[in-house]
């Protein structure tokens, strides 16, 4: 009845809705007749052996949303649920066929303002706040008072869990064969740490205050997301963080768009989380935590093209990209190849009392079936971008518009003769050193842009290069998995791990041919712009000259020279 009295009360879409209580015939016991959930829960979703490592982003970020709204509403109506756990967080499928995520089981909820306590136990040890845990769990008498964030230790177990596929704090036996080490390491976490592990017997504790390795989150989500854990996981109710700046942070992440940056050179897809007023300055400043590329060093393309963005353009404005199609990061300066990091999470079978051999096994497969479609899909993205020429084709293009430029200016000059040379025989400035000069100077350099175009046009020396590394066809970067996890695992190391770092290494020799050819053309560019400056000063000695011969004739040639140009 307590249950229903909460529940009548509450009217969200990611809470379980009550329609109505009624009593059996005969035992005359209550029923709730509740909202069909036909698709489990969080628990029943993290079981499944895709999701042994952590649910993907984009599922990550509908629990986050789902959980934060449905608590919202609770204290809203300043109610304590007491048992947040997977298992309490039931899960729908929406008209759009997106997960929805519902709070539920509210036997244990009460009414509890922020300022107000109780002394009764409720929930589930593992999800425990330690001063309940201390007296529901280990029997040890004790006068202290339990307060609402007890709630914010529950969502931050939770929310770890559906990140990384298991529970922050483990003793080496788990949390119920050895519950002296569970109390432990909850009560003596460090601030800042979000996880402890007992890694063997009568081992120390291992505090980590970043996710694990295997965890599939971007390190752009993960770098937002672990501040919250670290202040929601705190033993001392003092310290922990209120709902209301809780609520504020989780809010804060929710609201940002994502741009998907690739940086080529270091063969990493970055997630940037970035609100739509932020200006391009702060996103290349996150760009710079993410890669270590600093602002003046970055250079960006979109599709081929170099992506100029104003310091104070704002997010909203940015081209739209998508894992498939992000925006492409090179660094002026050479940089490390850095890739996918494999780790594999210690295979033992006591992290889950009801986890099996076989299940670990299993899991194990879909992890690294995991890590093949991520090796496949940044290979094909680096193969993409290098075989297309990106690399160099923008720079490339942008300078042969330059070269046209010069060389249209250089032919005004002659052009002058051609108009007017009735009047004044210009065809003695070819003869100026000024001109000869700029001649013979042009001609080098179209033999250089030249003999740099071949570089990277097929059959040129770095498609060649490229082309012909390890790793680059179709049928080097396909990968099987067999069905059997003792051979998956043999085949994922020896094959596909290998072969990836192989062509991890190639791609970095390569990427440094590339850096030099970049060189020359950044040197070419640099001879064009003096070369421009140069013409324009010819130029403006010939209107002078003009000026000074024929002024009533000096408007006409500069309109046919304009036209020239």
């Amino acid at each position: 009845m307590r249950e229903f009295e909460v529940l009548k009360k509450l009217n969200h879409k990611n809470i379980v809705k009550l329609f109505a209580v009624e009593e059996e015939s005969n035992s005359r016991h209550k029923v709730l007749v509740m909202e069909y959930c036909p698709y489990g829960s969080l628990y029943t979703v993290l079981e499944e052996p895709s999701n042994a490592y952590g649910l993907p982003e984009d599922e990550f970020l509908i629990v986050l949303q789902d959980v934060v709204a449905g608590m919202n509403h609770l204290r809203e109506y300043g109610i304590v649920h007491r048992d947040i756990k997977p298992g309490n967080i039931m899960r729908v499928i929406g008209e759009d066929g997106r997960s929805v995520y519902k709070l539920t089981d509210f036997g244990a909820a009460r009414e509890l303002e922020d300022d107000e306590q109780f002394v009764s136990l409720y929930g589930t040890e593992e999800y425990l706040h330690p001063d309940m845990y201390e007296r529901a769990v280990l029997r040890k008498d004790h006068q202290k008072k339990y307060g609402a964030t007890v709630d914010l230790w529950s969502i931050g177990v939770t929310f770890y869990h559906a990140a990384t596929g298991s529970l922050p704090f483990r003793p080496f036996e788990g949390p119920r064969r050895n519950k002296e080490v569970m109390y432990k390491i909850i009560t003596e976490k460090p601030s800042g740490a979000i996880s402890g592990q007992q890694k063997f017997e009568n081992g120390k504790i291992e505090w980590s205050s970043e996710m694990p390795v295997s965890c599939s989150l971007s390190k752009g989500l993960q770098s937002l997301l672990t501040p919250v854990l670290a202040n929601i996981l705190e033993a001392d109710q003092e310290k922990c963080w209120g709902f209301d700046q809780f609520f504020a942070e989780t809010s804060d992440i929710l609201h940002r768009t994502v741009v998907y940056v690739f940086s080529l050179q270091q063969a990493t897809l970055h997630h940037v989380y970035i609100h739509t007023y932020n200006t391009a300055t702060l996103f290349q400043e996150l760009l710079f935590r993410r890669t270590n590329i600093s602002p003046p060093n970055q250079e960006l393309l979109y599709e081929g093209r170099h992506l100029v963005l104003d310091p104070n353009r704002q997010a909203q404005t940015f081209p739209r990209t998508s894992r498939d199609n992000p925006i492409m990061l090179l660094s002026r300066e050479l940089v490390n190849t850095v890739g996918l990091i494999f780790e594999d999470r210690e295979n033992t079978e006591l992290m889950k009392e009801d986890f099996n051999q076989a299940a670990h096994k299993k899991a194990d497969v879909f992890h690294m079936c995991n890590h093949c479609n991520q090796t496949l899909e940044k290979t094909e993205q680096l193969c993409e971008a290098l075989i297309q020429g990106n690399l160099l084709s923008a720079e490339y293009d942008e300078i042969s518009d330059l070269h046209k430029k010069v060389l249209r200016v250089s032919t005004s000059l002659c052009c002058l003769s051609v108009l007017h040379n009735e009047q004044l025989d210009f065809r003695t400035a070819s003869n100026r050193p000024e001109c000869r000069l700029l001649s013979n100077s042009l001609g080098s350099m179209d033999q250089s842009m030249q003999d740099l175009k071949n570089k990277f046009l097929p059959g040129g020396m770095l498609t060649d290069a490229w082309t012909q590394q390890v790793g680059t066809h179709p049928e080097d970067r396909k990968q099987k998995l067999v069905l059997h996890a003792t051979k998956a695992r043999a085949l994922f190391t020896d094959e596909c791990a290998i072969k990836y770092r192989l062509f991890i290494s190639k791609s970095e020799e390569w990427m440094r041919k590339v850096h030099h050819v970049r060189k020359q053309l950044m040197s070419l560019n640099n001879q064009f712009l003096n070369m421009e400056q140069e013409v324009t000063a010819i130029m403006q000695r010939v209107y002078k000259l003009l000026d000074t011969a024929m002024p009533d004739e000096n408007s006409s040639i500069e309109k046919n020279l304009t036209w020239c140009f």
